[in-house]
C-alpha cells in the first residue's frame, strides 16, 4: 500500500515512516525539502498519485494565530483537493489532546479549525490526539523560565514518548478510518511541575522550580482537565523515567 506522510522528516514523521516501511509498505516522506509543499500545493499531485492513505504531520512554523491559521487553511485546502483527485481513502492527522479546551491561545484556535476542515472534507479520516511529548518538556521548562526560576503550572500532565505516538500513527494508518478521534497519552499522570522538576534533576539543570497553580502553559492557565485525555485513551508503554535515563545517556 502506498502511504504518503506529510511532514515525514520531522520527529514523529521520521519514526512513523520507519515503522510503516518495516511493515513492507511503500512510504513517501513528503516535505518542502523533497519538493512537496502543502501551503503552495507544489508537488502534491505527483506525491499523492496512487496513494491510499495520507498521514498529515505538518505543523505551522509559528504559534502566532494568524500565521498558524493561514498555514492550516492553505495546507488543508490544497491537500484535500489533491487527495480527492488521487482517490485517497483515508486521511490521518495528528492533533493535540485538549485542543478544544485551550482556545485562549491562537495556535489552538487554528488547530481546531484544522480539525473542522478534516471533518468536513468528505474524505474518511482518523484524528489522533496526543498529549505533549517527553521530547518537549525541556522547551516547556524554557518557556516558563524567569531568570533562574522555572515557574511551572501544577495542573495535571500526562506526556508521552514520541516513539509511542509514532506507533499510534502507524497503527491508525493501517486500520479502517474511524471518522473520529483516538487519544494517546503517557502511562503516568502527575502535576506538570513534578515532570519538569524530574527533567531538571536528570539533566543537572540548576534552575529553581517554583510550582504555581496560576502559571501558564504558554498562554493558557491549565487545570487538572485541560491537558489530559478522557477515559479509554491509548497509553504509551515508555515511562518518563526510562526516557530520561535514555535521553541523559545520549547527552553524555
Amino acid at each position: 500500500m502506498k502511504i504518503v506522510v506529510i511532514g515525514g522528516t520531522g520527529l514523529i514523521g521520521s519514526k512513523t515512516v520507519e515503522r510503516l516501511r518495516k511493515k513492507g509498505h511503500e512510504v513517501l516522506a513528503a516535505s518542502p525539502n523533497s519538493g512537496v509543499n502543502t501551503v503552495t500545493g507544489e508537488g502534491l499531485a505527483e506525491a499523492l498519485a496512487g496513494a491510499q492513505v495520507v498521514i498529515d504531520l505538518a505543523n505551522s512554523p509559528s504559534f502566532e494565530e494568524k500565521a498558524a491559521m493561514d498555514f492550516f487553511e492553505a495546507a488543508g485546502r490544497n491537500l484535500f483537493a489533491a487527495e480527492k483527485t488521487a482517490g485517497v481513502r483515508h486521511h490521518v492527522a495528528l492533533s493535540v489532546v485538549g485542543t478544544d479546551r485551550m482556545q485562549a491561545m491562537g495556535y489552538f484556535r487554528a488547530k481546531l479549525r484544522q480539525e473542522e476542515h478534516i471533518r468536513n472534507s468528505g474524505i474518511p479520516y482518523t484524528i489522533v490526539h496526543a498529549t505533549q511529548f517527553f521530547e518537549f518538556v525541556g522547551a516547556i521548562a524554557q518557556s516558563a523560565t524567569e531568570g533562574t526560576n522555572v515557574r511551572a503550572p501544577t495542573g495535571a500532565f500526562q506526556p508521552v514518548a514520541a516513539d509511542n505516538v509514532a506507533d499510534t500513527m502507524a497503527d491508525a494508518a493501517l486500520a479502517e478510518p474511524l471518522n473520529g478521534v483516538i487519544e494517546i497519552a503517557g502511562p503516568e499522570l502527575a502535576p506538570m511541575d513534578e515532570f519538569i522538576a524530574r527533567y531538571l534533576k536528570a539533566t543537572n539543570d540548576r534552575r529553581i522550580l517554583v510550582a504555581d497553580p496560576h502559571a501558564r502553559y504558554f498562554e493558557v492557565e491549565i487545570d487538572d482537565r485541560t491537558l489530559v485525555p478522557g477515559d479509554g485513551a491509548r497509553l504509551g508503554s515508555i515511562r518518563f523515567e526510562d526516557w530520561l535515563q535514555s535521553a541523559a545517556a545520549l547527552k553524555k
